[in-house]
């Protein structure tokens, strides 16, 4: 029996991860990256889902998301990680699986965590040690967000965009904010909601989600998972 589609909330974000197979890296050069980000943006667009910000590390994804119907986020996901396991099995002649098992992912509450995912996502290379500035990886949306570079790509959401009353303000106040780094508490956090597919934000907030979802959702415990790299 197939395993029941995730039912998402919609207008509220989502921090998703997804990566490969044993931890394996699914991107191998950067016609990879340049397809998988086509056939996301094409697959947003299909099932009306709103990127705010992504990155591609060598093995996995993060994307922060706003889904406009319950069953986006699952029918976007799965169309983009199949088209894309088929592109990678057909030109590196590999077979089986490249991704491991279902994505993770977490609502997350606007007003304190939202800005936190932006940078938490963007400033992934950086902690990795892969580049000194996120504006020196090229597989994220920090150009679009922090510099003013055009992208199909990307919705910026509205916390974002009232972060200034023009693209150069917004850019700004966004540059400043990415420059704090996220202490250690705030990166456990988003590594544990996420984790665990737990709501990112307040007792109020898991409180409203599992009220609006009629379900308990994900685990209480909170903090980090055992280490799995830098993501």
């Amino acid at each position: 029996m197939p395993r029941r589609a995730r039912m998402y909330l919609p207008g509220l974000p989502y921090h998703l991860f997804q990566r490969g197979n044993n931890r394996t890296a699914c991107f191998f050069e950067a016609e990879d990256r340049t397809r998988y980000l086509r056939l996301l943006g094409e697959s947003c667009e299909s099932y009306q889902v709103d990127l705010h910000a992504y990155v591609l590390m060598t093995n996995h994804v993060h994307l922060l998301l706003t889904p406009t119907c319950e069953d986006s986020i699952s029918r976007m996901t799965r169309v983009v990680g199949s088209r894309y396991a088929q592109f990678v099995n057909k030109k590196y002649g590999r077979s089986g699986t490249l991704w491991e098992g279902r994505h993770k992912s977490c609502p997350v509450e606007t007003s304190s965590y939202l800005l936190k995912c932006y940078r938490y996502i963007e400033l992934n290379p950086v902690r990795a040690k892969m580049v000194t500035l996120p504006e020196d990886y090229p597989w994220s949306s920090y150009a679009g967000n922090a510099l003013g570079a055009a992208s199909d790509l990307l919705s910026p959401h509205p916390v974002y965009t009232g972060l200034g009353a023009t693209v150069e303000e917004r850019c700004c106040a966004y540059r400043e904010i990415v420059g704090q780094a996220l202490n250690e508490g705030d990166l456990q956090v988003i590594r544990g909601a996420t984790h665990y597919c737990s709501p990112l934000g307040g007792p109020r907030f898991r409180a409203h989600i599992e009220t609006e979802l009629g379900a308990p959702v994900g685990q209480q415990g909170r903090g980090r998972p055992r280490k799995r790299g830098a993501g």
